[in-house]
């Protein structure tokens, strides 16, 4: 069956030159965007409630942008001035550079891992007398507390921001051809909304082991991956499945 139609589980790209647009230009094909789930803040109330005392740590831990947003929205709203002393480990650059937002990068101590956590970890292990502060959502990989477990560093985790899945109502009588998603968190989302869901002639593209594994617990058939060899980016897997299917 052709392909015209796919919606991606994700925000529309802030950027003209997204690889989402050439596809959708050279194949000819209607590429829409929509989050399937969204980050809420947790209440100061329920940080205390966790125990968190922010004058207690001497380092921080950010994974990613969301987790930067909510660590001083929370120190803000805890009336904490966050320390110039304070040391911040960051998973990546983009990580590192999204910081600036909230500090003069100069003046703080910054480290930076190289994309993964395992990296950033040989990064902790040589701070080990710090009080480490991990920020994140309720929803955590369980590859980083075993990490920073096995560094045997004094860590504490607070849950600062919550997904949550997305209302979808409006999309009931909407079908694409492919549905993409890149984490189990979307496949939960879509059958949250849509409990009655079949796939049917709906193709599903999914990104990374655990999504594949959350698609086919539900159910699903997927019938486009990434990353492989071949494909490592969702837009080339998309194109190499439409090539084939449109030219029939």
């Amino acid at each position: 069956m052709k392909v015209k139609t796919i919606l991606v589980s994700q925000p529309a790209p802030k950027t003209e030159t997204s690889p989402y647009f050439e596809l959708s230009e050279k194949q000819k094909v209607k590429i829409d965007f929509r989050s399937f789930i969204h980050v809420e803040g947790v209440s100061s109330k329920e940080v205390r409630a966790q125990k968190i005392d922010l004058s207690q740590f001497s380092a921080i831990v950010l994974t990613s942008r969301n987790a930067v947003d909510h660590f001083f929205r929370i120190a803000e709203e805890m009336r904490f001035k966050v320390p110039d002393t304070m040391k911040y480990f960051c998973q990546s650059e983009a990580v590192a550079y999204y910081l600036q937002k909230y500090v003069v990068y100069r003046k703080r101590k910054i480290y930076v891992g190289n994309r993964t956590f395992p990296e950033l970890a040989k990064l902790i292990k040589k701070h080990k007398d710090e009080k480490f502060l991990l920020p994140s959502s309720d929803k955590l990989k369980p590859l980083i507390p075993s990490e920073l477990e096995a560094l045997g560093v004094n860590w504490t985790r607070a849950i600062l921001y919550k997904t949550v899945v997305s209302d979808l109502s409006d999309l009931e009588n909407v079908f694409y051809d492919i549905l993409v998603f890149f984490s189990p968190s979307g496949i939960d989302s879509l059958f949250k909304n849509f409990p009655d869901f079949k796939q049917n002639n709906t193709r599903i593209a999914v990104f990374g082991n655990s999504t594949v594994r959350a698609a086919t617990e539900a159910g699903l058939k997927c019938n486009i991956t990434a990353p492989t060899p071949e494909t490592p980016s969702m837009t080339m897997a998309l194109e190499k499945y439409i090539k084939e299917a449109n030219k029939k």
